[in-house]
């Protein structure tokens, strides 16, 4: 082997210093260069005392330099600093091959890598799923301009439906910028299996998909200016002190129809469930506006029509904490009670 952990080394392209952290196979290591890790093929990289006798003679010969005297020295030209180009955060993959019993080069497992692309650094919980049941996760924080080593998946499970979600928050919150902001990634195989090839051609490393480019911003909540509805003539309430307009909730309401209505006999059925429901509707949201703890609804027994289509509607309410239906001294088995929570 070439390469070991810990050997310094020189990309090739880019002219940088860095050094071996992994390897991976017989072609490929893992290398860190000014502190970011990224994958490299072998002949991308040559160990930088090759090109130091290559590039320069072992012994200069030796020449008598004319005198140059101080007014003739040029000032040298400050280089600007480069600086790094963001490019977002990005879920990377890294393939990691071994041979089969015919020495054919197959894919063994896939190195998940998040990537840092700008100059911010993020919190983020993560997320990874087969067929939608949660298979990994992890918790942590990664820098501006550095990678972060999740976990490997099975290259096998790309059949499996994978997919990806991460969560992220700023380490240092600002007013202006949302306080988390959620992305995903779901891998389609076919897809998969072509980028692979195309790595094989192009020579490239990894399988890179971008999760966002910029961190958003809060989203503004709308502002309504009311000192002109009120130089108008509506009535403005403070928010605040709305309780005082409701009306009165109750703890008990009786929804038999003889009670909301003196001309019931000449109803259809549809009708009458239809006073009811809206007469309950009324009094469970006055019980929610004036944060009661619980109401009891009278519906009676009958064919239980009422009684089932009240306890539909209790499921889909986030206000209740739960409802029952048993035996009371006062109603029989003739009413519900319901619990809220706040």
């Amino acid at each position: 082997m070439k390469y070991q952990v810990g050997d310094e080394i020189i990309v090739l392209l880019s002219n940088e210093e860095g050094r071996v952290v992994e390897v991976m196979n017989d072609k490929m290591v893992m290398i860190e260069v000014r502190g970011v890790k990224f994958p490299a093929y072998m002949d991308q990289i040559d160990f930088p005392y090759f090109r130091r006798f290559t590039e320069k003679k072992l012994f200069a010969e030796k020449k008598m330099e004319p005198k140059v005297y101080i007014d003739q020295v040029l000032k040298e030209k400050i280089q600007p600093i480069k600086e790094r180009v963001s490019d977002g955060v990005w879920l990377s993959f890294i393939p990691k091959f071994s041979l089969d019993d015919f020495n054919d080069e197959v894919v063994e497992l896939l190195k998940i890598h998040l990537i840092n692309k700008t100059n911010t650094a993020y919190k983020f919980d993560y997320e990874q799923q087969f067929f939608g049941k949660a298979e990994f996760g992890l918790t942590g924080e990664i820098a501006a301009f550095h990678d972060f080593y999740l976990h490997d998946i099975p290259f096998e499970g790309v059949n499996d439906s994978p997919s990806f979600s991460v969560d992220f928050s700023l380490s240092h919150p600002e007013k202006k910028k949302a306080p988390h902001f959620e992305t995903s990634l779901k891998l389609k195989p076919k897809q998969v299996f072509q980028k692979i090839e195309e790595m094989k051609e192009n020579n490239t490393p990894t399988l890179s998909y971008q999760l966002f480019t910029d961190y958003p911003d809060k989203a503004e909540e709308p502002y309504f200016e009311l000192g002109s509805l009120a130089a108008r003539g509506f009535k403005i309430y403070d928010a605040s002190k709305g309780r005082q307009h409701l009306e009165p909730a109750r703890s008990v309401v009786d929804l038999h129809i003889e009670k909301l209505s003196d001309d019931w006999k000449h109803m259809s059925n549809f009708e009458i469930l239809s006073i009811q429901l809206h007469e309950f509707q009324k009094w469970y949201d006055l019980s929610v506006a004036h944060k009661q703890p619980s109401l009891i609804m009278i519906h009676g027994v009958g064919t239980g029509k009422l009684r089932d289509e009240i306890h539909d509607i209790l499921k889909t309410k986030k206000e209740v904490k739960n409802f029952i239906n048993q035996y009371d001294p006062r109603f029989g088995y003739g009413a519900t009670e319901i619990f809220f929570k706040y």
